[in-house]
């Protein structure tokens, strides 16, 4: 198995981030790379959509495809809350100055 070096503290901001490529690509990739401690410990994740998505409904949202996508057996709910604490959401209107 590859050696998995952790990474600088980041912020990443993810576009689209209550849409399908999100849900099902994105967030689960970055959920494997924090549950195999690459991720470090006060790197944030940004997600930014449309959607009028309030912070708690989002993470339960993550949550329910993180679990869809992955499986019961690949989700470990040990290892969720610290993922879930990285996580927040904002809508935004790109037609409104």
């Amino acid at each position: 198995m590859a050696e998995l070096i952790p990474v600088d503290p980041f912020d990443l901001v993810i576009f689209g981030g209550s849409g399908d490529l999100a849900m099902r690509k994105l967030l689960p990739a970055l959920y494997h790379r924090d549950r195999d401690g690459q991720i470090s410990g006060n790197s944030r994740i940004v997600a930014v959509g449309r959607s009028a998505i309030a912070a708690d409904t989002y993470i339960d949202t993550v949550h329910a495809a993180l679990r869809s996508s992955l499986g019961e057996d690949d989700l470990d709910e040990t290892v969720w809350p610290r993922f879930a604490a990285r996580l927040a959401y904002f809508d935004v209107d790109a037609t409104d100055a």
